[in-house]
């Protein structure tokens, strides 16, 4: 009897070691995923950051586009007053 007890015992020790490095190796997993998720709330911040720069430049695009259609009406109709005058009949000078 006593054969068959000290096999069972030392089996209960390897279980134990393996647990022990088991829980060991969790908690270096726990401070890797803990690097990780730092690094990607770094890179979330940035994409984030990124995406409000782009929008203002979009913003600040549509506001330039807009400006250049109201400059190119304004020339449009500068032009067809500039174009009416030049075939307009010469007026004789009064005196």
């Amino acid at each position: 009897m006593l054969q068959t007890k000290q096999p069972l015992a030392m089996a209960r020790i390897g279980v134990a070691i393996l647990i022990t490095v088991g829980l060991a190796s969790c908690a270096s997993y726990k401070d890797e995923f803990a690097t990780i998720n730092s690094r990607l709330d770094s890179l979330d911040t940035k994409v984030q950051g990124a995406a409000q720069s782009a929008e203002a430049a979009n913003q600040s695009a549509q506001q330039a586009n807009q400006s250049a259609q109201q400059a190119n009406q304004r020339l449009d109709q500068i032009e067809t007053r500039v174009q009416a005058l030049e075939t307009a009949p010469k007026r004789k000078p009064r005196g």
